[in-house]
């Protein structure tokens, strides 16, 4: 299954990356290391996550919660698309 981040995610990446590095730079790399690596692993379940409820396809949109963590993505034919990723503290819907 191919794998595709939408530039929205990746400017997620990048700032969640820049926020932990704030504070701790070795734990900012460590993060965001294994969240590429968990959103790697969607591609071989990627029903693993839960059905957004208010999307009109939760079938589709779904989201994912890595520790603190929430990835939203949807899936299709032969690919998933990381749509965005956050801190649940952040509180997105």
């Amino acid at each position: 299954m191919k794998l595709v981040y939408s530039v929205e995610a990746v400017a997620d990446l990048v700032r969640l990356r820049a926020f932990i590095a704030e504070n701790d730079p070795s734990a900012a790399s460590r993060v965001a290391q294994e969240l590429i690596t968990r959103i790697e692993s969607l591609c071989h379940f990627p029903y693993m996550g839960h059905g957004v409820e208010h999307s009109p396809q939760p079938d589709v949109l779904r989201d994912m919660i890595f520790g603190n963590y929430v990835v939203r993505y949807s899936t299709h034919a032969g690919a998933l698309a990381v749509l965005r990723i956050w801190h649940h503290y952040e509180g997105r819907e």
